[in-house]
């Protein structure tokens, strides 16, 4: 992987609009240069026989029947309405 310099900190502090001291660029060239030194140290792992995972917890997820429902609650979610009307949240005309 290709080191990182003062001008390529530069170029991505510009782009992600961050301002960054000039006698700061040459710290952080080093500490991004780390970071990518660990990410190589990463991809040097052999996983091959290691199943991926969506947690560190071999949790299963429980199931319920999919039932059709309105919720049943269109009176309580209406009260929280600053106006309503024919049992619809009513807004304000904003197209002419």
């Amino acid at each position: 992987m290709s080191n990182i310099d003062k001008a390529t900190v530069a170029k991505i502090a510009r782009l992600a609009r961050i301002k960054i001291e000039e006698d700061k660029l040459e710290p952080l060239a080093g500490e991004l240069n780390n970071i990518l030194g660990w990410v190589e140290q990463l991809d040097e792992v052999n996983t091959d026989d290691i199943q991926p995972m969506s947690s560190v917890v071999d949790a299963k997820l429980r199931w319920r029947q999919d039932e059709v429902s309105d919720g049943d609650k269109q009176e309580s979610v209406l009260k929280n309405a600053p106006n309503a009307e024919y049992g619809f949240f009513a807004v304000p005309k904003v197209i002419e």
